[in-house]
């Protein structure tokens, strides 16, 4: 802290000299004493220096409204908007965030230390404040083959970074139950550097979370179910309330929420894509959602901003208050939770849905960033499934809208020893094909449920390896799906009858397109009419569920590179259900 800016702060506070801005006429929202003040705000560089009656050299008349705190999401992978950082501001701080804590596994994923270098680099000079948790589980699990491996001695440096405030979602359970040298060195390592340890225990019982409370994990943004809420709750963690894509877990949660446990409660959306954000909102959509709910508007708020910054302690942020941030909302009423205008350091930087300038990604991707997608070429032998007749089959089977799958086991189609997809029974043929490194890794599956009719989809966007993932009703198509994937360096793709009907392009490691966001959100709904083309009958989105079909750390069954994967045995399976389990 600079002590004439200090000085400054305090001679405002103390009114012998005018703020910088003082805010009038507005209803101040007291997240401590969850009440409502009606008084001025002074704010002097950026910071409240005081609530009460001020003069300044400018004025905001807030004319009746109600000031709220900028709001934080408190665990979002910004790669699952497919834009650059800027692009994804220019997005949500019309939607009142301020502050995100942003975890870039997928492009660490990818891209090792560069890919997370390069989000940390094209968030630096935005007005959303972009911090960071270090991606702990790169890759998430041994049983498939990611484009990095992270270290803890890889990990270390970023902690000299001042915006590094956690280790990123531990989602590798396994590890820290059996103590691995690894994990316990990034634990370590976290805790010598006093960063918070979010968590990640999807499918985890009771006695799980106590492995993980006492590893110092604090956090699970991944309770589907209210018992699986109060479990966390009552070992003291924090529950973080998701709603994002795939999983819309926060109407099902708010049933665990009362006025004794919610300050242990706070909002994210963790993978969220654009076309939800611009349509429904970010964390706005989740107060939102929580006062319909019947919570009452002030605590809703109060879970957004002030529950998740003492979580992180970030102790300027999530109030309204001397010595805080001037962050800050007006709003026109609480219970639709109508954002007129958003500032931030006392700036207004967003106004009736727009942001006032719009802001550019200035850093340039590197060569490795901008050709992520290096694989051998696939042909049809490589997709095929010997089966036998009569033989049953293990099967991932789609719940909608949620990122869960069950595990199923039945007879399917089978010709010249080889599965046939089943347009009729809702079975597809499903592909996860290694692109990082050549290693020509190509893992089969039958997927049921993903309900088109023909052609085939495929998408670089394959959580959290992100190698290539493809599904289709027929080889022909899968085929044609995977090498416009290949040709464009990455993206998403619609084809029917060897014809690309739609595609978009994300050039940046495989996740990100350097568009601006209104031509990537153009391009998601040409995805969208595509696949009506192809008849797609669902009530979800195909890609977005698809892009979780590769992930082995949420149950019960996915499929990597490496084959199908059993997650609550945490081993490979064949597809054969009649062969014998010890497969790998």
């Amino acid at each position: 802290m600079d002590k004439k800016v200090l000085g400054k702060r305090i001679a405002v506070a103390a009114k012998k000299v005018p703020a910088d801005i003082v805010v009038r006429n507005g209803k101040i929202i007291d997240v401590f004493n969850q009440e409502i003040i009606e008084a001025d705000l002074a704010i002097v560089d950026g910071v409240f220096a005081g609530i009460g009656s001020f003069e300044g050299e400018h004025m905001i008349d807030a004319e009746g409204k109600f000031i709220a705190p900028g709001f934080i999401d408190g665990h979002v992978h910004i790669e699952s908007a497919m834009v650059t950082p800027a692009e994804f501001a220019n997005v949500v701080l019309p939607h009142g965030v301020t502050t995100v804590i942003a975890d870039p596994h997928e492009i660490a994923n990818v891209s090792g230390t560069e890919g997370i270098q390069f989000m940390m680099d094209a968030s630096a000079d935005i007005p959303l404040d972009v911090l960071f948790g270090i991606p702990s589980c790169v890759p998430a699990t041994p049983f498939e083959n990611a484009g990095a491996i992270l270290t803890a001695k890889d990990l270390l440096p970023f902690y000299d970074q001042k915006r590094v405030i956690s280790l990123g979602e531990v989602m590798d359970y396994p590890a820290v139950l059996n103590g691995d040298d690894g994990m316990l060195d990034k634990l370590v390592d976290a805790m010598n550097h006093h960063k918070i340890i979010d968590g990640h225990a999807a499918g985890i019982d009771p006695n799980g979370i106590n492995v993980y409370m006492a590893a110092g994990i604090g956090s699970d943004h991944e309770c589907t179910t209210v018992q699986e809420a109060k479990d966390r709750l009552k070992r003291g963690m924090y529950v973080m309330l998701r709603e994002g894509s795939a999983s819309r877990d926060l109407k099902t949660l708010l049933h665990a929420v009362n006025e004794k446990n919610a300050r242990r409660c706070l909002f994210v959306t963790d993978d969220k894509h654009l076309n939800d954000l611009l349509e429904e909102g970010s964390i706005d959509h989740n107060v939102r959602v929580t006062i319909q709910h019947g919570i009452n508007p002030i605590t809703a708020i109060q879970m957004a901003t002030l529950n998740a910054a003492e979580y992180f302690h970030l102790k300027t942020k999530g109030a309204i208050a001397p010595g805080y941030d001037a962050d800050f909302l007006l709003l026109d009423n609480l219970e639709e939770m109508d954002i007129d205008e958003t500032f931030v350091k006392g700036v207004s930087v967003a106004k009736c849905g727009q942001c006032i300038s719009t802001y550019k990604n200035t850093v340039k991707p590197s060569s490795k960033l901008m050709n992520s997608v290096q694989m051998k070429g696939i042909t049809r032998e490589d997709l095929q499934i010997k089966l036998c007749k009569d033989q049953k089959a293990n099967i991932i089977s789609i719940i909608p809208n949620s990122i869960v799958t069950k595990h199923r086991t039945q007879i399917v189609d089978v010709e010249h020893g080889c599965f046939q997809a089943s347009i009729r029974n809702d079975l597809l043929k499903m592909a996860v094909i290694e692109r990082h490194d050549r290693k020509e890794r190509v893992g089969l599956g039958i997927l049921h449920g993903l309900k088109i009719k023909s052609g085939a989809i495929a998408s670089t966007f394959a959580h959290d390896s992100h190698n290539l993932v493809a599904a289709g009703t027929n080889d022909d198509d899968l085929l044609s799906a995977v090498n416009k994937i290949k040709e464009m360096r990455g993206g998403l793709v619609v084809v029917e009858n060897g014809k690309i009907l739609a595609s978009l392009s994300l050039s940046i490691a495989g996740l990100i397109s350097e568009q601006e966001f209104h031509t990537v959100n153009k391009g998601l709904h040409q995805l969208e009419d595509a696949l009506e083309i192809i008849g797609f009958y669902g009530d979800f989105n195909p890609f977005i569920t698809l892009s979780f079909m590769a992930l082995p750390v949420i149950p019960e069954i996915k499929l990597t590179d490496q084959g199908l994967f059993d997650v609550t045995s945490f081993k490979h399976i064949p597809i054969n259900a009649e062969a014998s389990t010890s497969y790998a």
